[in-house]
């Protein structure tokens, strides 16, 4: 079942001549129980997407349907914010360094749920617990804590109002291999228990491959492709697609795959080019491409391609 989608969602930062499109018409949906990764280079619209769809930035147009109710104008109601949560990539700026664990726990339970201050007790200690931390680290403020420890509150915190969605936006990005692969599992691990969904935000392919059940490639404020996981890494059909996987280090000894160089450079978000955005730098470019924009179309089983090539 749906809880999730994004129809026609623009998001433009600006005015007149200085008007940078950030999203541009992105339609997207989210099942419950389901983990939707999000992927594309540094500057394609990822984090912009994730955070109007918890109501952190108004979408210049297009809707949010949340459980089936369009939510685009009440985004701040508590209601919703309570069931949309959402982890910040660098926990040491989104934590607040004056406060211990527990009043970190405590802040978005009281705003956002009727429990009293015996229930908030317990419910802080079974959540850090869930997240793997034992109850003395209640009174530990954010400069006593480990990176990883760091991300184990921020989910935690995220926690707090049972949330049946949470925008993860590259929570493991700054951490090391070991305790990256810990969060991971932790995530699958309060998943399984909870039936949360998750949007799944980063550039690490590999990381992504290990938690989605579905990938969305994004170049330029635009999906380009959305796939079941490893239909997408096993067989990936647009050509930004391929470039990015063919970037993924293999450890596999007789693995002979080279890598995909783009030519030309990423157009600039104000002097886009007519036609697909992405056809200087593609070599399955045609006339079609420079006067038409290509649209998201089903190319196979759960597989959607915004290409004319392989339409």
């Amino acid at each position: 079942m749906t809880l999730l989608e994004c129809r026609n969602i623009h998001k433009t930062y600006g005015h007149g001549v200085a008007t940078v499109p950030a999203v541009r018409g992105v339609d997207m949906q989210l099942e419950r129980g389901e983990t939707l990764g999000l992927v594309g280079e540094s500057g394609c619209g990822k984090t912009t997407l994730g955070r109007v769809i918890v109501g952190l930035n108004a979408p210049t147009s297009g809707k949010v349907v949340f459980d089936g109710e369009d939510v685009s104008g009440r985004l701040h109601e508590p209601e919703f914010r309570r069931r949309v949560q959402m982890v910040f990539q660098h926990p040491q700026s989104s934590l607040n360094p004056k406060f211990r664990v527990s009043t970190t726990l405590r802040e978005p339970a009281i705003l956002l749920t009727s429990m009293r201050n015996e229930e908030l007790g317990q419910q802080i200690e079974q959540t850090l617990r869930l997240v793997g931390l034992g109850i003395e680290y209640q009174t530990r403020k954010p400069k006593q804590l480990s990176g990883g420890q760091l991300q184990r509150v921020a989910i935690a915190r995220a926690l707090m109002s049972s949330p049946d969605l949470i925008v993860l936006d590259e929570p493991t990005s700054s951490l090391d291999q070991s305790i990256r692969s810990r969060i991971i599992a932790l995530l699958k691990d309060i998943q399984e228990r909870r039936q949360v969904s998750y949007l799944f935000i980063s550039h690490d392919l590999s990381t992504v491959r290990k938690i989605a059940h579905r990938v969305a490639v994004m170049y330029l404020g635009r999906i380009v492709e959305v796939s079941e996981t490893e239909a997408l890494f096993n067989d990936p059909q647009h050509p930004y697609t391929q470039a990015l996987l063919s970037a993924v280090p293999s450890i596999d000894p007789d693995d002979r795959s080279e890598r995909i160089i783009l030519r030309g450079e990423t157009p600039s978000p104000t002097a886009l080019p007519v036609g697909c955005s992405f056809q200087d730098r593609c070599e399955l470019v045609h006339a079609r491409c420079r006067v038409e924009a290509p649209l998201l179309q089903e190319t196979g089983p759960a597989r959607h391609v915004e290409c004319f090539a392989v339409q």
